[in-house]
């Protein structure tokens, strides 16, 4: 197997030089090498072959020993230098020091056709970063991890990718909902592919030390790499950076409220520098839409995490790595404007989000409370957010309310609940938006397929991933297979594939793994 490496984070900047694979504190460095622990028995449950090729491999490198030795840990490829990055980083909005990989081995870079790759094993074992954890991962996890990296992508939303998922053959302990009942699990490792892996914390942990040596270099570097549009000599370029930031890190957000993703642990460790989705845990998909919704356990009182507070989320985390990077840019006003810049620029960009969704293609002043009153309509009565907006697009002008909301039922979870009152509010919308289509006088098949291009007909709903995992504990794993296939296409019909544009059934309501997840999930 052959791999075009081309290391730079652990060329171009500094290294521990403490190469003790134990917890501990980590100072003036961005990283520590470490070798990952030799599995027992490792073999391959699946791999992304569109991942594969972006790297340059081949069937004959995906199907071979080889390539099951190098991404589950049991063997380094040769030039390269496994390492562990350090960072810092906010939790739940309370500063927690160092943090650092505590379970993921950065293997290597790799250039194919001019574009970079970094390669990250997590589960590969421990670290200088795993604290008092084992740096393992377990299968359960690591299929949520691998197929919604996927899912993602191709849902268009900004994303880190998954190549392979193996088994380790090692049994894991785990306590997954944190209530005392551990238990041994089948151990798995995935290779994560992305440009990169910084993260805010990594420059949340030097700023924190005054380190500003460090951060320059760390800020240099990135700029240099990954935003060739700023000019890396310049006295602005790190506030151009901060900007830019800002600007895929929005984009990033609005893209998760297009389609319904909850992160469920925006921490500034979990936040990519690129504005990229990183680190699939707790997260899911709206079922019903609910705005206070979060899928985390340990977020279930405080619901910090919620889907309708993530933009907000995104702004408070923007504010830490502004008091990072201020220690190079030394004002405070430049970074305070472009803060302030943030929410007009969201409702901006949200309202143009809605407008995709609704099949608009004209502008109107009162748009914003237009949709805040289709919001507001929604949480009326439960109603699948996916399957809402799927049908949406089969209502056209000529459809009287009553005729359009009996359209739109499959979406309701419980049309009891569809009282005279709730009833008479989803008429008056339905009315306004008639009118509004109407007056817009687009041909319903055009609006139709504008607006099937921006809602899914196809998510990885917790309870399909649930599936998986409870096929894969018995050995199988044709539905990994099944859903990676079918996730490819989320925009499309696929009737063969029908059964999975449905809402959440009643028996995964409260199930552990389909609705609420602990961090450990």
């Amino acid at each position: 197997m052959k791999l075009n490496i081309n290391d730079t984070f652990n060329k171009e900047l500094p290294a521990d030089p403490n190469n003790n694979n134990v917890p501990r504190q980590v100072f003036e460095a961005c990283f520590s090498y470490v070798t990952p622990k030799t599995p027992s028995q490792p073999s391959l449950v699946h791999v992304s072959k569109e991942v594969a090729q972006l790297l340059g491999l081949s069937e004959k490198d995906w199907t071979s020993k080889d390539f099951i030795e190098v991404f589950t840990g049991a063997k380094t490829q040769e030039g390269s230098q496994p390492f562990a990055m350090c960072y810092g980083g906010h939790q739940f909005g309370h500063w927690a020091g160092q943090l650092g990989d505590g379970r993921a081995i950065n293997l290597m870079e790799v250039l194919n056709n001019n574009q970079r790759w970094a390669l990250q094993l997590k589960g590969a074992g421990e670290t200088p970063y795993s604290r008092r954890a084992d740096g393992l991962a377990v299968l359960r996890s690591s299929i949520r991890e691998h197929l919604c990296s996927e899912a993602m992508h191709h849902l268009g939303v900004p994303t880190t990718r998954s190549l392979s998922l193996c088994l380790s053959g090692d049994e894991v302990l785990r306590d997954m909902m944190y209530d005392g009942r551990s238990a041994y699990e089948k151990g798995a490792i995935v290779c994560r592919v992305s440009p990169s892996f910084i993260r805010f914390g990594n420059f949340q942990i030097f700023a924190s030390r005054k380190d500003k040596k460090n951060l320059e270099k760390l800020c240099d570097y990135t700029i240099r790499h990954f935003f060739p549009e700023i000019k890396n000599n310049t006295k602005n370029r790190y506030l151009d950076f901060f900007h830019a930031v800002m600007d895929r890190t929005l984009k990033m957000v609005v893209e998760w409220q297009r389609v319904g993703f909850v992160h469920g642990v925006m921490n500034t460790d979990n936040m990519s520098i690129l504005g990229l989705t990183i680190d699939y845990g707790p997260y899911g998909w709206l079922e019903g839409y609910d705005r206070d919704w979060t899928p985390n356990t340990t977020d279930r009182q405080q619901k910090r995490y919620r889907f309708g507070n993530q933009p907000m989320i995104a702004l408070w985390n923007l504010y830490q790595l502004a008091n990072a990077l201020f220690l190079l840019v030394e004002e405070a006003k430049p970074l305070e404007d472009a803060l302030a810049s943030y929410r007009p620029r969201l409702m901006q960009a949200k309202i143009k989000m809605m407008r995709n969704k609704l099949g608009f293609f004209t502008e109107k002043e009162n748009d914003g409370l237009y949709i805040e009153s289709l919001e507001n309509t929604l949480a009326l009565i439960e109603t699948d957010m996916t399957i809402f907006f799927r049908l949406l697009a089969s209502i056209d002008g000529k459809d009287q309310p009553k005729e359009a909301l009996e359209k739109l039922q499959p979406a309701f979870y419980h049309i009891n609940d569809l009282n005279a009152e709730v009833r008479a509010t989803w008429i008056n919308w339905l009315e306004k938006y008639r009118e509004r289509i109407q007056e817009e006088g687009i041909a319903s098949t055009l609006r139709k397929d504008k607006m099937n291009l921006v809602n899914p007909k196809y998510v990885l709903r917790n309870y399909m991933a649930q599936l998986a995992i409870d096929a894969a504990d018995k050995g199988d794993y044709t539905l990994i297979e099944t859903l990676y296939e079918l996730l490819k296409k989320p925009y499309d019909e696929q009737p063969e594939m029908e059964k999975w544009f449905a809402k959440r059934p009643e028996w995964a309501r409260h199930k552990v793994g389909c609705s609420m997840l602990s961090c450990s999930s």
